[in-house]
């Protein structure tokens, strides 16, 4: 996987957009304001990003693809992980994690937001 890959992906997620609240280097990607992903943009070797994550999941994934999952960098432990592309977990699985990190904050806004989202063609 590569970055453009990552970003169109999370870009056809519905009501998404894209900012860098946190400098030029970090790609924020958000729904109805809330974050679901980062991504560095200054990575060479290894492409890597942050998703939030189910909290059991998230232990599950760590010891399951240790050398993939580890806590989210920079972020809450608990509810986010630091994934890397490339190595243990397929595009697909990446890609299902995404799914997974867009499901939980969409889940978490108001439900007046969510039908207004769901109700955008």
């Amino acid at each position: 996987m590569h970055i453009e890959e990552l970003r169109e992906y999370c870009l056809n997620q519905k009501a998404v957009y894209e900012e860098a609240p946190f400098g030029p280097d970090t790609l924020v990607f958000k729904v109805a304001g809330k974050v679901f992903l980062l991504v560095g943009l200054d990575q060479v070797d290894q492409l890597s990003f942050n998703v939030k994550c189910d909290p059991e999941y998230a232990v599950e994934l760590r010891e399951g693809y240790d050398n993939t999952v580890f806590p989210g960098y920079h972020m809450n432990k608990k509810h986010w992980n630091t994934v890397y592309a490339n190595r243990e977990l397929s595009d697909t699985v990446l890609f299902e994690l995404v799914d997974h990190s867009y499901q939980l904050v969409f889940d978490s806004l108001p439900k007046k937001v969510r039908e207004e989202i769901k109700s955008v063609i």
